[in-house]
């Protein structure tokens, strides 16, 4: 198999702070999209309510889409990703299968097998991620073209309804309702749209299940194995009050050592309770990692009566990543659920300029160059 060069984003980490993306969700709301926008004319007789499944607007509202790319690009952003956060056949499934279970059947492995072979869904999820990747990759060359900034896109793959680490059902621990296969088998599909789409590096994020993020790591070697190409994987977790991953609820040093081996470009933390409960579970991250540190936390906690959806404003952000800047502890910054254009925008002003964290090599070297001074004053 032929193996990647360093990346031109590897290269962008060893100088400077890269900035992500804000929340596609959060900004999509800002348009006021009704369900006769996401339907349009493919999904006009779909049975089942479509709103609330974002990803469809890649495929209906190219446009708005779009538009959302280039706001977060000319807001700072070296790197977008793509609008894929549930692009799978199981995760569609949701909007387009009729649940077993108001009819006293369901959800199973047998039941998921239908998904996975469904061929509608299969289509549909390959051109979600395909001509998301495409889109993603117009407005990122675009922009980098007018600025004469590099641009990258990261291919995001989402976490899923379903949990392989844990049964839904309290008088039998044993049950899964998907197996690793299955599961396996969705993301694969995915991964293979996205590179076919033109991605630069995988991301996969919101990690609440590391078993579940393991399937999507191990599919993601398949399709590398079988297709000859390899790309940069980033990898991001969402932890609870206590450090932990919400569902399978391993620490963040766990969570580290279980996929360390695939040796990501990136490890970090997105989501999760916003940014200052992160900061202790970063901090232990950075410490452990010798991989590049992401954060992109959500702005807060939810409230409703925010225009936003969540409390902090674009000034909070900024601050809270400025402090985590300073701690040494980040190399990608950015923002999840809640934060805007303009929060990417207020994040981008106050890391510009902020020295990133050392990592691996380039941390050695610091350690060496601090012993050498050390031995030249003895």
């Amino acid at each position: 198999m032929k193996k990647a060069h360093q990346h031109p984003l590897e290269k962008i980490l060893d100088n400077r702070i890269a900035i992500i993306d804000g929340a596609m969700g959060t900004t999509i709301r800002t348009y006021g999209m009704k369900e006769l926008d996401i339907r349009g004319l493919r999904f006009k007789d779909a049975p089942k309510s479509l709103l609330n499944d974002g990803d469809l607007f890649s495929l209906t509202k190219a446009e708005m889409i779009g538009d959302i790319h280039r706001r977060f690009l000319e807001a700072g952003a070296d790197i977008i990703e793509t609008n894929t956060f549930g692009a799978t056949s199981i995760a569609q499934s949701e909007f387009f299968v009729e649940d077993p279970r108001e009819h006293g059947g369901r959800k199973d492995p047998e039941f998921y097998q239908k998904i996975i072979d469904d061929t509608f869904l299969s289509e549909l999820t390959w051109d979600i991620n395909e001509q998301s990747a495409q889109l993603c990759r117009e407005w990122a060359d675009r922009v980098a073209n007018a600025t004469s900034r590099a641009r990258f896109v990261a291919g995001a793959i989402g976490p899923l309804t379903v949990s392989l680490s844990n049964s839904p059902d309290a008088d039998d621990p044993g049950f899964r309702v998907v197996s690793f296969d299955q599961v396996r088998t969705a993301y694969a599909l995915q991964v293979r749209a996205l590179i076919a789409g033109g991605v630069d590096v995988l991301l996969v994020e919101t990690v609440f299940d590391s078993l579940n993020a393991k399937a999507a790591l191990v599919a993601i070697r398949e399709v590398f194995e079988r297709d000859g190409k390899e790309l940069p994987i980033m990898i991001s977790a969402a932890v609870g009050r206590g450090g932990e991953t919400m569902i399978s609820g391993q620490t963040t040093e766990a969570f580290w050592n279980a996929v360390r081996h695939v040796k990501p470009l990136s490890v970090g933390l997105n989501c999760s309770l916003g940014p200052e409960p992160m900061y202790p579970f970063l901090e232990e991250l950075s410490q452990k990692a010798d991989v590049a540190i992401s954060c992109y936390p959500n702005a807060g906690l939810p409230n409703p009566l925010s225009e936003t959806g969540f409390d902090l404003q674009p000034q909070d952000m900024a601050r809270y990543l400025g402090d985590f800047a300073r701690g040494g502890l980040i190399n990608i910054a950015g923002g999840c659920c809640g934060n805007t254009p303009e929060h990417i925008a207020a994040i981008a002003k106050a890391l510009e300029g902020a020295a990133p964290r050392r990592f691996g090599n380039r941390l050695n070297e610091v350690s060496f160059a601090r012993q050498g001074e050390i031995e030249s004053r003895v």
